[in-house]
């Protein structure tokens, strides 16, 4: 017995060190995932951080561009106001011009008169003949200025042809600009709805129209009504979740907002509390903006229009039509 006792114990002890092997791996294997995880955050901020910063360039080249536009554009104004007050000279000049040449003109008849009273003396005036030439000074002074004053007009024709030339330049660069700014938006709107797709209820007829997200009426409001229902909550609730996401997501240099817009069928609506249509989408649409607000969505980023029955989806005169033109769009745009 005592044998046996002293065999076993060694035997038991062996579990010891395979623990302490299995256990270090772990840690090891821990310790390499933690540093997996630390380079991929540091790689992604570096990735993020030059986005920012390409972005920051964009925004100061955008604002550049506007200047610099805004300058041309007064120096051209200028040049219009120059060009304007040489023409002005110009059509005096020419005025003078004429004059000067029938008085010229009316000498030269005077001349020829007192030549035929005089033809026996062979003799003219004097007088006739001084002032003669100094119609002939003046009228050689008048073409000179009105030649410097062509020159000076053709020097700034051309100088406002270049000016228009750098304004429709500077035009091309700036849409340019905006083009990439409209780009951007586009490619939230484009998630945003993505999203939205996903987390809606699939079968309650929602659909995409261009850049804008329907709701139909039937989800949110009961006939001739602008309180939200049960159901209309709970999807505006999914919504503003996702808006809120995808808000963190846009650079806060993009001004946008969503805009909420209220549409009813055409047939028309007479109550105390909803005297047209008008009163009715307008509404709608100021509920919608209301219960986002006590989602969280920042009032400053929600706008609400009413439109009537003015801008259906179907001119049909079937009820499928008038359903489907009962209808909150929701679109999210810069403003």
């Amino acid at each position: 017995m005592p044998g046996s006792r002293s065999r076993a114990r060694p035997m038991s002890a062996d579990y010891w060190p395979g623990f302490v092997d299995a256990l270090s791996t772990l840690l090891l294997v821990i310790i390499f995932l933690l540093s997996v995880f630390m380079l991929a955050q540091f790689f992604l901020s570096q990735e993020i951080s030059g986005k920012d910063e390409a972005l920051a360039q964009l925004n100061a080249q955008l604002s550049e561009l506007a200047q610099e536009l805004a300058l041309k554009k007064a120096e051209s104004d200028k040049l219009q106001t120059t060009i304007i007050d040489l023409r002005a000279s110009l059509d005096l000049a020419q005025s003078s011009l004429k004059e000067a040449e029938a008085k010229a003109v009316a000498a030269e008849n005077q001349l020829i008169v007192i030549g035929d009273e005089l033809e026996s003396e062979k003799k003219l005036s004097k007088e006739a003949q001084d002032q003669a030439a100094l119609l002939n000074r003046q009228l050689a002074a008048l073409r000179q200025q009105m030649a410097s004053i062509q020159a000076a007009l053709e020097a700034a024709e051309a100088k406002d042809v270049e000016q228009q030339a750098q304004i429709a330049d500077l035009g091309k660069r700036l849409n340019a600009a905006l083009a990439q700014k409209v780009q951007e938006i586009s490619k939230y709107r484009s998630e945003f709805f993505g999203r939205l797709r996903n987390i809606l209820t699939s079968d309650a007829g929602f659909e995409v129209v261009g850049d804008r997200f329907i709701f139909p009426s039937a989800i949110l409001f009961e006939v001739g009504s602008a309180d939200l229902n049960a159901a209309g909550q709970a999807e505006l609730r999914k919504l503003a979740s996702a808006l809120l996401d995808i808000s963190k997501e846009i650079p806060g240099d993009i001004n946008w907002v969503l805009r909420v817009d209220g549409h009813t069928d055409k047939q028309k609506i007479s109550t105390a509390q909803f005297p047209s249509n008008w009163h009715l989408s307008a509404a709608r649409a100021i509920s919608v903006i209301n219960y986002l607000e006590t989602q969280g969505v920042p009032s400053s980023r929600l706008a609400a229009a009413g439109f009537g029955e003015y801008h259906a989806l179907d001119a049909a005169e079937t009820t499928a039509a008038f359903q489907r033109n009962r209808r909150i769009e929701f679109k999210l745009t810069e403003r």
